[in-house]
């Protein structure tokens, strides 16, 4: 299986959440199957089947989280010699050129893209056009509603 980028905030995160489900959510609902099967019948006990609902979601996450972690490539940026260049977890600020508006997206793994929080994933249009350019490049970006021009106007490795 090919290994999956991610940022070391995006695996502590995840791992952060790997421990609260273990050792919160796993319990709290064991106990809630419990109380339900101390009330009798199961066939029509709602109180049980929601529960077991529960775990089971739980207990899929957990397995999807280990599996993404056991399949990460954990890429620590502030370590990475770019040479200037945009990689994988740098912090970009780019221009629309035409627009004259300005953004910033950090790089990241496709689990950790959040758009609201500024986060684009390396597979996005965007991020695959930044890879490997340097501040003052302009690259082009084909977007539903035409090519859009971008200018870098700098870059960070935090």
């Amino acid at each position: 299986m090919n290994k999956v980028p991610l940022t070391v905030k995006g695996a502590e995160k995840l791992r952060a959440e790997l421990e609260e489900l273990k050792s919160v959510v796993r319990p709290r609902i064991i106990a809630s199957i419990a109380t339900a099967r101390a009330h009798g019948d199961l066939k029509e006990n709602a109180e049980y089947h929601a529960a077991k609902e529960q775990q089971s979601f739980a207990e899929g996450r957990i397995s999807e989280i280990e599996g993404k972690l056991s399949n990460a490539q954990i890429i620590d940026i502030t370590k990475v010699d770019a040479n200037g260049k945009v990689v994988f977890g740098a912090t970009v600020e780019i221009e629309d050129i035409e627009a004259e508006r300005r953004v910033t997206y950090q790089i990241v793994g496709e689990d950790e893209a959040n758009i609201k929080e500024g986060r684009i994933s390396i597979g996005s249009p965007i991020a695959r056009a930044l890879i490997g350019k340097e501040v003052e490049d302009v690259v082009t970006v084909k977007a539903p509603g035409g090519n859009v021009d971008y200018e870098i106007i700098s870059i960070e490795y935090i």
